[in-house]
């Protein structure tokens, strides 16, 4: 987000589509201002979650802000220790299988899929089922009004992300 008050437009948005739930990406300088201020504002409405996670020192700043939740694109030896002892629940993101694995290790079984159109989607998503029947993926990159049902119907798909649900 570029401003408190496109922060703003979005959770009315999303509230108004009946979402309950949003993330916000640490991809500008402005995502931090953002943030303290949706929780301020909307956090009795919406989930205000963090994404884009890579050090964990960002973990400590946005965890005092009182978030609902974490994502990172992928998992790291530091951001795995940070969230273990997170006090906020998070979403490590994978790709591979060996990523999938990796996360298992570490007791983990709800994790992001990123990017999904980059690696596999559907059928990427559907192998998984079969290959980690345990594990449970909310994809995003590439998802959009078109194919969201599809990952929906897949039974290791618990939720998706895009933003294309936002204009």
């Amino acid at each position: 987000m570029h401003s408190v008050e496109e922060s703003d437009r979005v959770a009315e948005q999303l509230l108004v589509a009946g979402i309950r739930c949003m993330e916000v990406t640490l991809r500008t300088e402005q995502a931090m201002d953002c943030i303290a201020h949706l929780q301020k504002k909307w956090s009795k409405k919406i989930d205000i979650g963090v994404g884009t996670l890579v050090r964990s020192e960002q973990i400590d700043h946005v965890e005092s802000l009182g978030v609902d939740f974490l994502v990172s694109p992928s998992l790291s030896k530091d951001l795995i220790e940070r969230f273990k002892t997170a006090k906020t629940p998070f979403l490590p993101g994978v790709s591979t299988p060996s990523e999938i694995m990796n996360a298992m290790s570490c007791g983990l079984n709800t994790l992001k899929f990123f990017p999904a159109n980059l690696f596999g989607g559907l059928t990427a998503l559907k192998t998984y089922a079969q290959v980690f029947p345990e594990v449970r993926f909310c994809p995003t990159g590439g998802i959009n009004e078109s194919n969201y049902r599809d990952f929906l119907a897949l039974p290791n798909v618990a939720s998706v992300g895009g933003s294309w649900i936002v204009k």
